[in-house]
Order: structure tokens, then sequence, then C-alpha cells
């Protein structure tokens, strides 16, 4: 429900700032039904408008949706085996869809709650994406009102329990995530946008580190078996009476 609401609010952001700045109409409409990828296509469309071609502005979008790759081999076992559920779902895969699946461990939990929230995103996301194209300029700008922080904020959430558990491999997470965020806070203010994204993903082989257990003490010397009490010799017969 919270992404749903997240990305209604993206969504007609995205369509509002690209007719306001000049775009036909059906150029964000195309865009989210085709590209489905929030920060590829605001990306893409601020290159445009910066004067970079249409090129410069492909590349930006690729190369910042690159990240999905690994997120993809996480949870390529909700796609399904026919080859349409895979296309449909490598389609509609989100951060979100992906920080939301992983919170569940049973399989049929996790495809469950990766098809409902993949084509409900897609859905909303791309009738906001219309709702904010015909609207134009009403909206104005989408950063005063804040939208641009609601979609990190909620994937913040739904990162979060994964890794506060204390299951296998739950400290090599937590360095990870650690690794990944200080490199792409550090890297945002020099690189161009989307590159400290990709930057962040060198610190997943940090995951497949494993914590060594502390060495275990050497048994110390046995002490010598107490001998077991022999038992008493049997009292001798008493003598007959003559």
């Amino acid at each position: 429900m919270l992404i749903s609401v997240a990305y209604s609010l993206i969504g007609a952001s995205f369509g509002a700032i690209a007719v306001s700045g000049g775009l036909p109409l059906w150029v964000p409409v195309v865009m989210s039904l085709f590209v489905f990828a929030g920060a590829s296509q605001f990306v893409t469309v601020g290159v445009i408008f910066a004067g970079g071609g249409a090129v410069a502005a492909v590349l930006a979008g690729l190369v910042l949706n690159a990240r999905l790759l690994p997120f993809g081999f996480a949870v390529a076992g909700s796609f399904g085996s026919r080859w349409w559920s895979r296309l449909i779902g490598a389609h509609t895969l989100t951060d979100a869809s992906v920080g939301f699946v992983l919170r569940h461990q049973d399989p049929a939990l996790r495809r469950a709650a990766f098809w409902a929230g993949n084509i409900a995103a897609f859905l909303v996301w791309n009738a906001a994406t219309v709702l904010g194209a015909l609207a134009g300029d009403v909206l104005g700008d989408t950063d005063a009102l804040g939208l641009d922080v609601a979609l990190p904020a909620i994937l913040l959430s739904l990162v979060l329990p994964s890794l506060t558990g204390r299951g296998d491999g739950q400290r090599a997470r937590r360095r990870a995530a650690l690794v990944g965020g200080v490199l792409a806070v550090a890297t945002t203010p020099l690189l161009p946008t989307g590159v400290p994204v990709l930057l962040a993903l060198a610190a997943l082989p940090l995951t497949l580190l494993r914590d060594t257990p502390p060495p275990k003490a050497p048994p110390g010397p046995r002490a010598p078996a107490t001998p077991s009490a022999s038992p008493a010799p049997p009292a001798p017969p008493a003598p007959e009476t003559p």
C-alpha cells in the first residue's frame, strides 16, 4: 500500500515535469509503459532538458538501470518458469518490490508478494504518469513538495528489517550495506547522477564473507576415573549346631 502511494506521487511528478519541460504528452506515457524505471526515466528526461542528445540520455538511463541486474538474480525464483512470466517479471522489477519480496522467507509468499507488488506498482505508476502529464504545469516544483524523498524513505523501511535480524550472514549484509551507503553518499557530489548507486554495488561481495566463529577452547585433561567401591565379601555361614 505504501509503495503504491509513493509511486502514485512520483509518477505524477514525472509526468508533470516531462510535459512542463516541453516534451509531448505521449513521451512520458510511452516511457512509463516500456521503460518503467522511475530513476532512469527522471535521469533520461533530465539529460534531455540539460541539452544532451538522445544517445546520451538513453545511455544514462541504461547505466542507472544496471543496478537492477543483481536484484533480478536475488528474486529470480519468484519469476516463474515460463518465458512470458520471466519477461513480465523482469520488466516490472523495481527496487521497492525486491525489498518487499526479501522480507518473506517462504517461497510461496515471496512469489505472491512479488507479483502483487509489481503489478500494482506498474498500474499505479502508469496511471499517475498520465494524470501528471495531463496536469502539466499545475503541480509546479515537485521537489518543493517533498515528493522526491517519498520513495527512498519507503525503500529504507523495507530494507531495514532484513538488516536487523540475527540469522546467518546478517553481519556480512550489514557490512555490505554500510560500505555501499558510505560509497554512494561520499561520491554523490563528485560523480554524475546514477553513478554513485552503481559504485555502491561494489560492496556486494562483502555479503559472501561469513563471520568466522571463535575457536573452541581445547579440552582440558580428563580427571582420572574414580574406582567404584568393590562389593563387601559375603558373611561366612553360621556353624551348624550338633
